[in-house]
């Protein structure tokens, strides 16, 4: 990856790779505020190259710059830098995709992401639907965002594919905000998810069944396998606007959960490279 140093002198680069190394909403284990760097690391190794599944070699045509990693701070302050950095990779005219961090980072990305898009859509892959009103009195915890995304008006639709741990409250929240949920159980293979707006995904790791992903703080039985993740990524059928990868825990597990972060990195990379639009500097991407 360029440096951003690199790309302002060379702006050749469309998709901006953030790291967001937070985890003070998280409520049972912390240690995704350490992964950011690790994916990096499992995307550089030598134990795979920078070929994506498509055919696009994206570190050859220089697609990607890296923003570096915010400095974590404590409450609200993390939230506006959060926002700030993200909108900041908007305006240079790239495409943002950060490693988390837990999942409560996605609200001010999004908060950001939505001020540059007329309409835009969220699917969100997780075995939770991360939609409670607060979690243990915490309004901004990592099984909130959703929440307060949806509360506030940021986006036209939410769909949830993965899911595997719907609460009562959670039921209640998803049909009060129009969540359009796809349980786990009720999963098929040749179901194809359609959109009328560019795509922003938000990746939770614990959407994959821990046999695949073990480096989570929750692990969750019967989900989805490497290879159904990329075949839903990989036949999306509109451009993506931007994308999170969160929840990777490495105190949990690293080495295979972080190649596997890697991977599904570079098949959405690979995708919004596939999709790009003519790049409009100073004004987003998309103008629908």
């Amino acid at each position: 990856m360029q440096t951003w140093e690199d790309f302002l002198k060379h702006p050749i680069a469309r998709i901006g790779v953030l790291g967001i190394c937070d985890d003070q909403n998280s409520s049972f284990k912390h240690g995704p505020a350490s992964a950011p760097p690790l994916i990096r690391a499992a995307y550089n190794s030598d134990s795979s190259n920078y070929w994506s599944e498509n055919g696009t070699d994206l570190e050859a045509a220089h697609y990607l710059v890296d923003a570096g990693d915010i400095t974590p701070q404590l409450g609200e302050a993390m939230v506006s830098d959060i926002e700030n950095a993200v909108h900041k990779i908007l305006t240079a005219g790239l495409l943002p995709i950060c490693f988390g961090g837990d999942h409560a980072v996605t609200y001010p990305i999004i908060r950001a992401v939505s001020a540059h898009h007329k309409r835009i859509s969220i699917l969100h892959f997780d075995a939770h639907p991360d939609l409670y009103d607060n979690f243990n009195g915490n309004p901004y915890s990592h099984a909130s965002p959703f929440a307060r995304i949806m509360e506030s008006g940021l986006v036209e639709r939410l769909v949830q594919i993965g899911i595997r741990t719907m609460s009562g409250h959670q039921r209640e929240q998803a049909n009060r905000f129009g969540v359009e949920v796809i349980e786990m159980k009720n999963w098929r293979d040749d179901i194809l998810l359609k959109f009328d707006t560019p795509v922003y995904i938000s990746f939770d790791m614990d959407a994959l069944d821990p046999a695949f992903a073990p480096g989570v703080s929750h692990w969750e039985p019967g989900g989805f396998s490497v290879r159904q993740v990329l075949h839903i990524i990989q036949n999306l059928n509109m451009p993506l606007a931007g994308a999170d990868i969160v929840e990777f825990n490495p105190l949990s597990e690293a080495p295979i959960t972080s190649m596997v972060a890697a991977k599904i990195f570079k098949e959405i990379a690979s995708k919004m490279v596939e999709t790009l639009p003519r790049r409009k500097k100073n004004a987003g991407i998309f103008n629908s």
